[in-house]
């Protein structure tokens, strides 16, 4: 990563250089604001806040996208209060220790890398939800809850929107996965935890487990029915337009109308029977049968 030092006490730039080269940052010094703001670019951006007479903030503005860590000899609203309020990330006082300087740096390249990850993550999973709509989400349903569907991303959808009501982040583990049972042990009480395939633990293993929730704030998806007098609250979530899971055996009608309802929009009637092998009257019969209505 390169990093642009602004500071007018050349031994300091130079000694911060020097620890930053070996740590393997690529470093350039800048004595004055304007050499600063040549047309060069720059991950993060150290810079002193008592260079005599010059004006910090077109820096500022310039990196305020980037990392910028000031370098104060004291503390006021001039050299720190105002350059946080127009975009830098943090301040360090002089003297200071090197290390505590790189501890800081380290510590934003891995804020900002986490927060991009987070924003991509976040991107993904709303455009993987976006056409979910699940409705009368609320934070006073009782925990353990668990979710009954007959298409995973339909709780996926619904614990999402419970933890957006709380604005709260959640641990997620699937209960298919080897060692699940003492992940949920090992986590705090007061975690809020999302669950998956609960269908597939065994029936011994089922009853260990909803014996160690009791007192969990967690939601659990499952993809069959639940046992008879269930001892937790339960939400259904189901479509009349249901998506299938790739691993789903579809009967000829059950996959016949999932075609129509999912791509009439897309082909026309011709194009569409024709890749159902059937006649467009047929299909016209078919819709009819399905009660499904083309939208015009």
């Amino acid at each position: 990563m390169r990093v642009l030092i602004v500071e007018n006490e050349i031994y300091l730039a130079q000694s911060i250089a020097a620890k930053l080269l070996d740590k393997g940052y690529i470093c350039e010094i800048a004595a004055s604001i304007p050499d600063a703001l040549k047309e060069e670019e720059f991950d993060i951006v150290l810079l002193s806040t008592n260079i005599s007479g010059q004006n910090i903030y077109p820096v500022i503005e310039r990196y305020k996208e980037q990392i910028i860590i000031l370098l104060v000899s004291y503390i006021s609203q001039d050299t720190v209060s105002d350059p946080l309020k127009a975009g830098a990330d943090d301040y360090i006082l002089k003297p200071f220790m090197i290390e505590e300087l790189i501890r800081k740096i380290e510590h934003f390249v891995e804020f900002k890398r986490l927060k991009a990850q987070n924003r991509c993550f976040k991107n993904y999973i709303d455009y993987t939800l976006k056409e979910l709509t699940i409705e009368s989400v609320s934070v006073k349903e009782p925990l353990p809850l668990f979710l009954k569907t007959n298409y995973q991303k339909y709780a996926d959808a619904y614990m999402f929107a419970f933890a957006s009501l709380l604005d709260e982040s959640f641990e997620f583990l699937s209960l298919g996965d080897k060692g699940s049972l003492a992940q949920i042990k090992a986590l705090p009480p007061s975690k809020l935890i999302y669950a998956t395939d609960y269908q597939n633990l065994k029936k011994n293993d089922k009853a260990q487990f909803l014996e160690s929730i009791e007192n969990r704030r967690i939601i659990v998806s499952t993809t069959e029915p639940l046992e008879e007098e269930f001892p937790y609250k339960s939400i259904e979530l189901k479509s009349d337009n249901k998506i299938y899971d790739i691993n789903d055996i579809l009967t000829i009608d059950e996959y016949v109308k999932y075609v129509i309802i999912n791509y009439q929009s897309k082909f026309p009637d011709t194009v569409l029977s024709k890749k159902l092998g059937i006649s467009r009257k047929s299909l016209w019969e078919k819709r009819k049968k399905y009660e499904i209505f083309k939208k015009r």
